[in-house]
């Protein structure tokens, strides 16, 4: 099951355990179990010490096992096998589980303590997806932390029946006590927040008391990470205000033109962004999402943001970065099926179309890369181009025609996602040269055609092109003195990561330059 590699790195991560705990496994006659004994086998024997294994479990979801701690009554529980992206969950699991500290913040830690309510999660999860293991890893905390917190995370490859008969058809998708409580990624952090009902305003409280920054970045992507960084090498007061930290790149598989980086992926890099930035004295505020910007009224005066929270900082100087998003196709059906049959991220929810036929709406780079890799999953692939010819690189447009399992239709737009008991079953597109309507049938969409800027709560204060970015000069500057922008968010060409990261450190020491050069107000 495990070889001898990662056998010997496991044992490692297994000398933190104080406590003892034990493993219950609740089995069957199928593969998957037996796997799943080897593996908890494994485990029990690398810790004998701490860890007792048993398997007279009577959980009615099998096979599965649950991760019960000597004289607790936390209840946290895998149903399937944790591999893949999640064999860090269940490392992580066992750690916490027998008594190593979690990398949380303590008051995080104690408001998941304070919790007052049973809540019972089931997550469904991919061994494929990495956007799963922020949420597994976030509710089996909560779990261990809160005896009233059940948790259960389900391998949904070893569970299709349930799979179907649930409807999932995108991962993570988190069930609480029995209905729907969220889908995509999410910290512990929000979690936490969508069950404490009045943190938002204890939060936007201590938020509107904090002290005025010399420069606050609003965004923690890389662009925002480098302008927080290259600001607080300065040794000025520096605060990052940001909705996600490392923002989209999160949701970013590979990487491999982050130069000096051979390869990483997404939320490796995010978490390098954040664990960079903390290294300096940077006040990161995480879950925060600007409202208004509210520019000084005098030079060398404090420039405002207002939080969607109701609290508000002020700064001296202000640098916005507060990224892109995917791009919605705004075809009927697309909001009514999102989730039922409409994704955004085919490495996360690919594997659940399998021997499925899907169509990828989007010719550019990401949308080949993606019917690629549906491709080695689905049963068919069909790209919906809307410009005449696609906008891909020829590299990747040359593998796409060598697949046998896809077909391209350009100059075609799409009119409609079709559905019938309340998921997807088709696309509708027009032929742009003929004028025909065509359908197919199918069972999933994914949607790949671009980006819009994060900008809409700056219309009115901020220049913006007609795209919805922010007009910034060479040095980063807007039309407001004080206010800097950059990344993604911005009228620099090439949104890149790279780009993003040179652009961010240049607004800070633009920052640096305007507030130096600027007598404070009186």
């Amino acid at each position: 099951m495990l070889d001898d590699q990662l056998k010997t790195q496991l044992a490692a991560y297994l000398e933190r355990v104080t406590q003892p705990f034990e493993l219950v496994a609740s089995l069957d006659d199928s593969d998957t179990a037996r796997e799943m004994l080897q593996l908890l086998q494994t485990i029990q024997s690398l810790r004998a010490d701490k860890i007792s294994l048993r398997t007279d479990g009577s959980d009615a979801r099998r096979p599965s096992f649950s991760l019960q701690r000597v004289g607790s009554s936390s209840q946290l529980r895998f149903a399937g096998l944790p591999l893949g992206h999640e064999f860090t969950s269940l490392v992580l699991a066992l750690l916490w589980t027998g008594g190593h500290p979690p990398k949380v913040e303590q008051d995080v830690i104690e408001q998941i303590q304070a919790l007052d309510g049973d809540y019972n999660f089931e997550v469904y999860m991919s061994l494929s997806c990495h956007n799963c293991p922020d949420v597994v890893q976030a509710l089996s905390l909560m779990a261990i932390l809160n005896p009233r917190i059940k948790t259960t995370v389900i391998e949904g490859g070893a569970f299709q029946e349930e799979v179907t008969r649930r409807e999932i058809m995108a991962v993570p998708m988190v069930f609480l006590n029995g209905e729907v409580f969220a889908s995509g990624r999410m910290t512990v952090e929000e979690i936490v927040a969508k069950l404490d009902t009045g943190a938002a305003a204890r939060d936007a409280a201590k938020l509107s008391a904090k002290a005025p920054y010399d420069v606050l970045v609003v965004g923690g992507g890389p662009a925002g990470a480098a302008a927080a960084v290259y600001a607080a090498r300065k040794g000025i007061r520096v605060g990052v205000a940001a909705e996600r930290f490392g923002g989209q790149v999160n949701d970013t598989l590979a990487i491999e033109n982050y130069i000096s980086v051979l390869e990483t992926d997404g939320p490796k890099f995010a978490a390098a962004l954040e664990a960079h930035t903390r290294a300096y004295d940077v006040d990161i505020m995480n879950l925060q999402r600007a409202d208004k910007l509210i520019p000084a009224t005098q030079p060398g005066g404090l420039t405002e943001v207002v939080l969607a929270n109701g609290g508000s900082l002020k700064a001296k100087t202000v640098i916005l970065s507060t990224g892109a998003r995917w791009r919605n196709v705004n075809v009927p059906g697309e909001a009514e099926f999102k989730n039922k049959g409409v994704a955004y991220c085919p490495h996360c929810d690919g594997p659940l179309f399998k021997g499925k036929d899907v169509a990828v709406i989007g010719g550019g780079n990401s949308g080949i890369e993606a019917a690629i890799d549906l491709a080695g999953v689905v049963r068919h692939v069909t790209v919906i181009e809307f410009a005449p010819e696609l906008k891909a690189d020829a590299v990747l447009v040359k593998k796409l025609h060598s697949l046998p399992n896809v077909v391209v239709h350009t100059n075609a737009q799409t009119t409609e996602i079709t559905g019938a008991e309340g998921k997807v079953n088709g696309l509708r597109y027009k032929d742009r040269v003929s004028g025909e309507e065509h359908l197919v049938a199918l069972e999933g969409v994914f949607v790949q055609i671009g980006l819009v800027p994060n900008t809409e709560w700056l219309k009115g204060t901020i220049e913006l092109s007609r795209f919805g970015e922010i007009v910034v000069d060479a040095k980063g500057q807007t039309n407001v003195p004080g206010v800097l922008a950059a990344g993604d968010c911005t009228t620099v060409p090439y949104k890149q990561i790279v780009i993003a990261a040179g652009e961010g450190a240049k607004a800070a020491l633009s920052a640096f330059d305007h507030l130096i050069r600027t007598p404070a107000a009186a």
